[in-house]
């Protein structure tokens, strides 16, 4: 073993010696070669050999042996600073830190390449690596082609041993940079498909997926969107799988068609409150000043003041009465479309029981029901009215997805094998104790914590002296465990992930100012399948393919090679 290799193995970097020659600088010495050079010469130092004579067991020539030596004299930092950063380690370590840079600020995070630049300054760092723009953007340019190849690899090796599996696709457009289709695997969160389209036809859509799905172990059974036309179309003509709606986008609809109107309505209704407030003040005002100037009547009726004052009051009351009013409309509408989504689960989240799709769509339908009364009183736009009912076309669907999931279940709970009190053990007890703590991941600890009680409470009994899965072999009974939680994830109510990684791309488009380059969007979407983690510590490929991937910073560090030295490092003032 060479000391470059005893070196890189004490910082845990490898470093190819091929990849690390500066074509850009056309320097005739590697940066490694040299600090190794320099490790060695402090060696035949230390035997007593003069400069000359190290230099030619070196077989460097002397002036530029002494060169290497003024260049590090002369550099304004500590002595055993610079012996660090010039040995074969401190550049282990440098290489190591400056990719990290780049990976995590302007990758991971919402960073441009000055303030890598900035760092480097700051830390006194551009002594030993160059820190201008320009170099450094030469180093993300290769870190980003190192990171696109390292996806197009990985992803092909990972696919060869992927083991069979069914998958439910989330799918989207977002106008990031122009149109982009994304489509993303529901339970893993792996992007299948973050890619420029043309259109959003279900052509498009059929020609985009098909390349995506290539070489990839799995069926799509299951498609969870909006009721986009293409995406529709492509699901049933070229899919062939079941489209499950989006929760979010019925209660979106509701919410503009009966929320928003009545918030309208709300804030006039405080307007007419704050101006009866006024003109009541107005009206005490006028009475505190005739209090202190009273003028002589005749006989009579009393003063229209007093006439005005009582009339007041009641504009008043009665706008603050019409207020409260339309705020309880208001507030009864939104817990009606919050129930909505507390309706739409595949299990009961008091009980835990499995729920059938008649009984959903009939506690969906009468929370609608409700909010339609509301809209009708209120007197709402036809456009309300309309919008309300494109909201309620979607319930058939729900409750088509509910059958879907319940048959779907049911048939892999039967190929299992299992005896029949495994079978009811299974439907009725372990799989919803597994949605239940799915729902209860979506939520605080707090809120979760009665979600996470109630499916302890239904699943250990399963696996105590008499339960149901007891007889079991430990590897059989975590078999089933496997399973049941793989059949919790088949109910998918949202595509929220897919919104929520267009809200991400829209962040990083304002802040790159475009995410037109394909190169950059690439990045994006490798980051997110191999390099960003859950709690549990998986990244998404992991949790899709069924493996471990490789390091894909261990990947960039094996194909980018040490940043350069600055032509003009800060030195020591001579004298």
């Amino acid at each position: 073993m060479t000391v470059v290799e005893e070196k890189e193995g004490a910082v845990g970097t490898v470093i190819q010696y091929k990849q690390c020659v500066n074509v850009d600088r056309h320097q005739r010495w590697d940066r490694i070669e040299r600090a190794e050079l320099g490790e060695r010469y402090g060696h035949l130092q230390a035997q007593g050999l003069s400069q000359r004579q190290a230099a030619r067991v070196l077989d460097v020539p002397r002036s530029t042996l002494q060169a290497w030596l003024a260049y590090q004299e002369h550099l304004d930092e500590s002595p055993v600073v610079v012996a660090f950063f010039h040995s074969v380690a401190g550049l282990a370590f440098l290489h190591r830190l400056v990719l990290a840079l780049h990976l995590v600020y302007t990758e991971v995070g919402a960073c441009g390449i000055r303030l890598v630049c900035l760092f480097l300054r700051l830390t006194g760092l551009n002594r030993f690596v160059g820190a201008s723009y320009g170099t450094q953007q030469q180093v993300n340019r290769r870190v980003e082609e190192a990171i696109v190849a390292y996806r197009h690899e990985e992803s092909t090796r990972l696919a060869r041993e992927m083991p069979a599996k069914d998958i439910t696709v989330a799918q989207d457009e977002t106008f990031t940079g122009g149109l982009c289709l994304v489509g993303i695997e529901a339970g893993s969160n792996y992007i299948l498909l973050e890619q420029v389209a043309q259109a959003r036809d279900q052509d498009t859509w059929q020609r985009l997926m098909e390349q995506a799905l290539t070489g990839l172990n799995c069926q799509v059974i299951q498609s969870t969107s909006d009721e986009a036309p293409g995406l529709l179309a492509y699901v049933e003509h070229h899919l062939g799988a079941h489209h499950s709606p989006d929760l979010f986008h019925v209660q979106h609809e509701l919410s503009k068609a009966v929320s928003a109107p009545l918030a309208a309505k709300q804030r006039a209704a405080a307007k007419v409150v704050a101006e009866a407030e006024e003109r009541l003040t107005r009206v005490h005002e006028h009475l505190d000043n005739a209090n202190d100037t009273p003028e002589k009547r005749g006989p009579g009726r009393p003063p229209k003041v007093a006439a005005s004052l009582e009339q007041v009051e009641q504009d008043r009351e009665a706008a603050r009465q019409e207020h409260h009013r339309l705020a309880a409309q208001r507030e009864q509408v939104t817990q009606s479309i919050r129930a909505l989504g507390h309706a739409y689960h595949f299990v009961d989240l008091e009980r835990g029981v499995r729920r059938n799709g008649k009984l959903i769509a009939g506690d969906i339908q009468h929370h609608i029901d409700t909010i339609r009364t509301i809209a009708q009183h209120e007197h709402l736009s036809e456009t309300c009215l309309g919008r309300l009912e494109k909201a309620e076309r979607v319930l058939p669907k729900m409750q088509a997805t509910i059958e879907f999931v319940s048959r779907y279940v049911r048939q892999q709970v039967d190929q299992l094998g299992v005896t029949q009190p495994e079978s009811y053990a299974l439907h009725a007890h372990l799989i919803p104790s597994y949605y239940l703590e799915r729902v209860a991941s979506t939520r605080t600890v707090t809120q979760g914590a009665s979600l996470r009680e109630l499916a302890e409470r239904m699943r250990t009994p399963l696996f105590e002296p008499g339960g149901a899965l007891s007889a079991l072999p430990p590897a059989a009974q975590e078999r089933l465990q496997q399973e049941a939680s793989k059949l919790a994830e088949v109910f998918q109510r949202s595509s929220s992930n897919v919104e929520g990684r267009n809200g991400y791309l829209s962040l990083r488009n304002h802040q790159l100012r475009g995410l037109d380059h394909p190169r950059k969007r690439a990045c994006l979407t490798a980051m997110h399948n191999f390099f960003l983690t859950r709690a549990d510590g998986t990244t998404a490929a992991e949790r899709f393919f069924g493996q471990k991937p490789r390091s894909i910073f261990a990947a960039i560090l094996a194909s980018v090679a040490i940043p350069p030295a600055p032509l003009s490092p800060p030195q020591r003032a001579m004298g």
